[in-house]
């Protein structure tokens, strides 16, 4: 006979145990007591089951080389303000990290590393992982010399000087496939790689490279260290040498066409002189310096009774002047001041000028002052030298010197004077001399000095003052500079004496005649223009 009632239809639950199979959803509608049981669950079974997360790893950003016993700036790229951060050094300190995540190493001893890790008490997070950073020494970079500039086809030799002894390879780099190996002359041996020269085996020495540079620039080379292990980090490069390679050209002139001039040829120069006006007439401009003397006329010493010595003509010289385009260049040589009549100042001299017409400075040389005139109110005048004094007109000071303001000056003042007689004109190497005393002393005063140049290859002395004239009862006169290296301004014996021609000289004062009344003064030099240059 059959069992009479509902047939099950899952599995039941049996005592405390859950019998393998189907729990059904009427089952789980109630309370399911798991209490002090042991679940088992098939591997197979579980697709999911809940971990604690870690907190990201730092990403550290930053060099990881270091010069020896210098500083390295890294950055924690992930960086954020509610995680801390442990940082542990090795041969090395490292700073606070900043609210941007950056943080300063500083090298101490031996190879630096450090290690970083993230930490939080506050999120529920686990440690990160631990991160290594290794970080090599880098090398000091080499010095470098510095060879003149040159053309093409022509030796350049470049020193490179080690200043760290860990380096085991130096590097030049001209910066240009536009060169060719030469050789290597220092410790050691050197080869062309790519575009650079790299020197090994110089020991404790300094390789010495031979390049040439193939094309016409300017460059700029510079130098590294290199370990070849790879221990030490490569150096930054050294300061920069930057080298012009130009092939040379000298200036040349239409000789043929120019004027008022004199030309002469010394080795590989020709200098031109203009004693009068003319034309400097540049065909190829080429390097375009030049070496100059603008010399203006020195002024006249006053006639009459003790006058003022005449100034020198203003001095003005340079050189490595560069002329801006081959051009024609207008050359006014300036005339010395002129004699005048007694007891009056006397005439100045006129500029001589060096026009680079409108396209480059224009050099101007200033006139030299005349001498003051014995008479009342008379006064001496200022010019590139000023004139001398005389005491009888009552303006015994010397005028001022440097008139056009230059620097270097182009002359000086007169000097002032006291005692019947008059003083020395302003040179272009000094001022004039004062006179001092008494009446009837024995002499005027000299000149101012002259400067000296070897423009023509000889040491000449231009620009010098006129001296002042003397009481007639003195037999020993006043001289202009033509003495002792003074120049060549007037001097005194029955008359005064002009200054020379073309050198820019002031004239004489007059003195007292044995008869009575004045003895005329003389006129000053004209000036000169004076132009150097290397044409080979």
């Amino acid at each position: 006979m059959g069992y009479l009632g509902k047939q099950p239809s899952a599995i039941p639950m049996v005592g405390s145990d859950i019998v393998d199979g189907t729990v059904g959803a009427d089952d789980l509608a109630s309370t399911l007591d798991l209490s002090s049981k042991t679940v088992t669950l098939p591997a197979a079974s579980v697709t999911a089951h809940a971990v604690t997360p870690t907190l990201d790893s730092p990403v550290i950003t930053g060099t990881l080389s270091v010069l020896d016993s210098g500083t390295v700036t890294h950055t924690i790229a992930n960086w954020s303000d509610d995680v801390s951060y442990t940082i542990t050094p090795t041969n090395c300190t490292a700073g606070a990290i900043n609210g941007s995540g950056e943080f300063v190493i500083t090298h101490t001893s031996g190879t630096p590393s450090y290690t970083i890790l993230a930490t939080t008490a506050s999120l529920g997070l686990d440690d990160s992982a631990l991160v290594t950073k290794n970080i090599t020494i880098t090398l000091t970079a080499p010095t470098l010399s510095s060879p003149a500039d040159v053309g093409t086809a022509a030796d350049v030799v470049y020193t490179i000087t080690s200043t760290d002894s860990n380096d085991d390879k130096l590097i030049l780099d001209p910066g240009t496939a536009n060169f060719t190996y030469q050789s290597e002359s220092g410790p050691g041996t050197a080869s062309k790689v790519g575009n650079t020269v790299e020197c090994v085996g110089f020991g404790t020495g300094n390789p010495v490279v031979t390049i040439q540079f193939t094309a016409e620039a300017t460059y700029s080379v510079t130098a590294k260290a290199v370990k070849i292990d790879g221990t030490y980090g490569t150096s930054a490069n050294s300061s920069a040498d930057s080298i012009v390679i130009q092939n040379w050209t000298g200036l040349a002139t239409n000789e043929a066409s120019q004027t008022g001039v004199t030309i002469t040829t010394d080795g590989d120069y020709k200098y031109h002189v203009f004693n009068q006006a003319g034309d400097f007439i540049v065909t190829t401009l080429g390097h375009g310096e030049i070496e100059y003397l603008v010399l203006a006329g020195g002024g006249s010493g006053a006639s009459g009774y003790y006058g003022g010595g005449g100034g020198g003509g203003g001095y003005r010289t340079a050189t490595g002047f560069s002329l801006p385009s081959a051009s024609t260049y207008a050359i006014t040589v300036g005339a010395g001041g002129a004699t005048g009549s007694n007891d009056v100042t006397g005439a100045n001299g006129v500029n001589s000028v060096f026009d680079t017409a409108g396209v480059g400075t224009t050099i101007t040389a200033t006139y030299g002052g005349a001498g003051c005139g014995y008479n009342s109110g008379q006064v001496p005048n200022a010019g590139g030298s000023g004139g001398g004094g005389t005491s009888g007109s009552g303006q015994d000071a010397g005028a001022a010197g440097n008139l056009g303001s230059f620097d270097p000056v182009e002359g000086y003042a007169g000097g002032d004077a006291l005692g019947e007689r008059g003083a020395g004109g302003g040179g272009a190497g000094s001022v004039g001399e004062d006179t001092t005393g008494g009446d009837y002393v024995t002499t005027g005063g000299d000149g101012g000095a002259g400067t000296a140049s070897s423009i023509t290859g000889s040491s000449v002395i231009r620009g010098g003052g006129g001296g002042g004239g003397a009481w007639y009862h003195q037999t020993v006169v006043s001289l202009a500079g033509n003495l002792d290296g003074y120049g060549d301004g007037g001097y005194h014996l029955a008359a005064a004496t002009a200054g020379a021609n073309n050198k820019g000289n002031g004239g004489g004062g007059g003195q007292h005649a044995a008869s009575g009344g004045g003895l005329t003064g003389s006129s000053g030099g004209s000036g000169v223009v004076i132009i150097r240059y290397k044409f080979q």
